[in-house]
């Protein structure tokens, strides 16, 4: 095979040296395979087989777990910190736990390209973030329906909440107005306000995949955010 734009999304130790990794591929979606010498010190594989690093990769095998035959870096690792890490480590868990193996997923790919791009700016960071999110809704073809659960198109003036069962929104006391989900159905996410209108779909469109168990880096921004509140 040729070698396939990629990104480590998950590393862990496996047998003696060698490492299990998942991976993000430009064609075959989240790609899983062994990295032999992947744990050992000091050794080129476990170098380039870094979060958020553009790499060329070749793999060998028919079933699920592959072996890595070619690891090469085509680019700068991106440099994070802070919250811009922790919101790369929460694009790499949903992907790993969301992306069925081989699921062909280009645009997760490009957008998130397009997010490693803007986590290093703080203005960027949410829109690109809901973006990526939105792309896998969209591979796993799960996006939101901005209707009732009968199809009906939602009142502006009403207050509406995600139901899971229908992936539409039913009217209720507390909720997002039809007037700014209208916005979110529309694709004008910069408009002012929206930021966490946004936010709130997208965890509600996302829970029901996640699961119960709750996510490492969620928990990390909790832990950054609780620390940031201390006097």
């Amino acid at each position: 095979m040729s070698p396939e734009p990629a990104f480590l999304l998950h590393r862990r130790p496996y047998r003696e040296t060698s490492a299990l990794v998942d991976l993000l591929t430009l064609d075959h979606g989240r790609v899983r395979a062994v990295a032999h010498g992947g744990q050992r010190p000091g050794s080129k594989s476990r170098q380039r087989l870094q979060p958020f690093t553009p790499l060329f990769v070749t793999w060998q095998g028919s079933r699920d777990l592959k072996r890595l035959t070619l690891m090469e870096s085509r680019g700068q690792t991106a440099l994070l910190a802070g919250e811009g890490l922790l919101c790369g480590l929460y694009a790499n868990e949903i992907a790993t736990r969301l992306l069925p193996l081989e699921l062909p997923a280009p645009d997760v790919f490009a957008f998130y390209t397009a997010l490693l791009e803007a986590l290093p700016a703080p203005a960027e960071r949410a829109l690109s973030l809901r973006r990526y999110e939105w792309a896998l809704l969209e591979a796993l073809e799960a996006t939101p329906q901005f209707t009732t659960p009968e199809g009906s198109g939602l009142d502006p003036q009403l207050r509406y909440r995600f139901d899971t069962a229908s992936r539409a929104f039913v009217p209720a006391e507390r909720g997002l107005d039809g007037r700014t989900l209208r916005y979110i159905e529309q694709g004008d996410w910069q408009h002012e306000g929206l930021a966490n209108a946004l936010k709130a779909v997208m965890r509600a469109a996302l829970a029901p995949h996640l699961g119960t168990t709750v996510l490492r880096s969620r928990e990390l921004m909790l832990d950054l955010a609780r620390r940031r509140q201390r006097p």
